[in-house]
């Protein structure tokens, strides 16, 4: 009877993998190859979900979650993440799957695995966010950019095209008044690496439709997708670049967090060094070592939270060295 409830619970929990495709979303579909990587990360991100909703402990789905590809295996952990978080959301009593994972199977992966808390945050009712496991304070707003590529993704109408903002937007993490929605302009920047197809002329042309103080976050989002999920040849991601322009600094330091989350998960493929030398002018352990050697250790300030002022000084670092 437990396996069937929990087999249940999969069903029930699990998206359907059909709004994976692009052309169910209404993504642009740039070519059959940046097609089928998009649609295989969403494919990713849902087994990895199926596999943690209906588990009953970490070491059930964990090994399973390793038997991925290279290049797709930390969406999986993305995706058990948001199931993980999802349950412990649900549970009637106070759940610690997440805090469970962290500490264990999704510590390399801890990068993806806040971010599936993210898209937790938005499949549950607010009342329940509290439930939610985010102990690192650096990193908690990882969180948020995961919600934010979530509603870009799944309502690309109201948050993109519409370019809605949520005023006021309040969460249990904290932090000084108004970062939030810049971290959830994070995510939304991710998301457009995705909505727009890894076409970047249209990433570019879709950024420059927000008000110009979102431009930044969005660009650091775009940056940090087209180096973690890839997608992008080479002529396309210097042309990105060049389009960047005074983003370029943002650029840089979103496909340097995009590396350094592949660097500590051991998950480096041809792609992300591609994007790193591109985008940094260096390769993904240079990137990785830099993003942490400027890792802030000190708590948030009144007016800006320790993780903006950790990408500060990175994109500071790439207009030291020249990348702008």
């Amino acid at each position: 009877m437990t396996t069937y409830w929990r087999a249940l619970r999969r069903r029930i929990l699990t998206p359907d993998v059909s709004q994976t495709r692009l052309d169910v979303r209404g993504f642009h579909i740039k070519s059959p190859a940046a097609r089928t990587v998009l649609e295989t990360v969403g494919q990713s991100f849902l087994a990895g979900f199926s596999a943690a909703a209906e588990s009953r402990t970490d070491e059930e789905f964990a090994p399973r979650l390793d038997e991925f590809e290279r290049r797709f295996r930390g969406f999986a952990y993305e995706g058990a993440a948001m199931a993980l978080a999802i349950v412990d959301g649900l549970s009637p009593v106070r759940g610690r799957r997440v805090e469970r994972f962290l500490d264990g199977a999704g510590s390399a992966h801890v990068y993806m695995a806040y971010v599936g808390v993210g898209w937790a945050m938005a499949r549950l009712p607010r009342l329940l966010w509290r439930r939610l496991a985010m102990p690192d304070p650096l990193l908690r707003w990882l969180a948020l950019d995961g919600y934010g590529f979530h509603q870009a993704y799944f309502h690309t109408d109201r948050y993109v095209r519409a370019r809605y903002q949520e005023p006021g937007f309040r969460w249990p993490g904290g932090g000084p008044p108004g970062y939030a929605n810049r971290a959830i302009d994070q995510g939304i920047g991710r998301a457009l690496w995705f909505v727009c197809g890894t076409d970047p002329d249209l990433v570019v042309d879709t950024i420059g439709r927000f008000a110009p103080h979102r431009r930044a976050d969005l660009f650091g989002g775009a940056g940090l997708a087209a180096t973690y999920a890839g997608g992008g040849d080479e002529a396309e991601l210097r042309a990105f670049w060049q389009r960047a322009g005074e983003y370029r600094p943002q650029l840089a330091q979103g496909s340097a967090f995009g590396a350094t989350a592949r660097v500590r998960a051991g998950l480096v493929v041809p792609h992300n060094e591609l994007a790193a030398e591109v985008f940094c002018g260096m390769s993904t352990a240079r990137a990785a070592e830099l993003t942490e050697q400027r890792r802030p250790n000190t708590p948030d300030g009144d007016q800006l939270p320790a993780y903006e002022i950790w990408r500060q000084r990175v994109a500071d670092e790439f207009v030291a060295i020249g990348r702008n």
